[in-house]
């Protein structure tokens, strides 16, 4: 639109369907084998070609308004307004930037509304690890699940307005990403299913102690970009992801509401 160049630094592990939709609009994806190597590695490409590092972890939470004006925050609680239970009595979103958690977090206690916010983190990412030892935490790894869970804490997650946070198996979301397709009948990706994953667990944990309520959470990404990873059993198996625990748990859940 701008007609300028733009560079997007990214794992090597991202998806070719990802990949192919950038360069479809114009971009150039430069990969780095570490998820932990995407911040010096874009400082350095936007020094060397004259243009501008776009931090979208450092500014994540503070490039919307939190108080409201249609952010996601806003919209969510207005969508709920005709429903049963209008105010949710759990929010459930990942964290990449931490820009997403942060708004929602800002705004509920903005609003003083009763619910809480939960985040849900995949394997080998930092928040989850942080967030219980209540200091910053370094993995050097690369999640798995596209789209969240980091390497480290980014600037833009505020733990202190987050109630709960839930480490979820990268078997798990992947198995969810599959439930919730075949429930929906269009793909969902992974990080949906993490999403989903942690939803559930709350929505048994509510059905246990005998309470009514809302639990609301986000269709993250679509799955039709993962065809040649999430959907693919090739892939799974080199990945050693065996998703038939997990799937049986969420059939279960399906039937009896347990998370056992």
């Amino acid at each position: 639109m701008l007609g300028l160049p733009f560079v997007a630094v990214m794992p090597a592990s991202t998806s070719s369907s990802k990949v192919a939709l950038i360069e479809a609009q114009g971009g150039r994806c430069h990969f780095v084998q570490r998820s932990s190597e995407v911040y010096a590695e874009a400082q350095r490409v936007a020094q060397e070609t004259g243009g501008h590092y776009l931090d979208q972890f450092t500014n994540a939470e503070r490039a919307t308004d939190w108080r409201g004006n249609n952010n996601i925050a806003e919209s969510i609680f207005s969508q709920m307004q005709q429903e049963q239970h209008p105010v949710p009595e759990w929010i459930v979103v990942g964290a990449g930037t931490g820009g997403t958690s942060a708004t929602l977090g800002r705004y509920i206690r903005y609003r003083r509304h009763s619910t809480k916010l939960c985040v849900v983190d995949p394997e080998n990412s930092a928040f989850f690890e942080s967030y219980e030892r209540g200091e910053d935490v370094v993995t050097g790894a690369s999640s798995r699940i596209e789209g969240i869970g980091r390497p480290r804490v980014e600037p833009s997650f505020l733990p202190h307005v987050v109630d709960r946070m839930v480490s979820v198996p990268d078997a798990a979301s992947v198995a969810a990403a599959h439930h919730v397709s075949r429930v929906l009948g269009r793909r969902v990706g992974a990080s949906t299913g993490t999403n989903i994953w942690g939803a559930f667990g709350l929505l048994a944990e509510m059905v246990e102690q005998g309470r009514s309520g809302s639990v609301v959470t986000l269709l993250a990404d679509s799955g039709d970009r993962y065809a040649d990873t999430y959907f693919s059993p090739e892939w799974l198996e080199t990945m050693e992801l065996d998703t038939s625990d997990p799937a049986a748990k969420l059939s279960e859940f399906e039937r009896s509401c347990s998370w056992v």
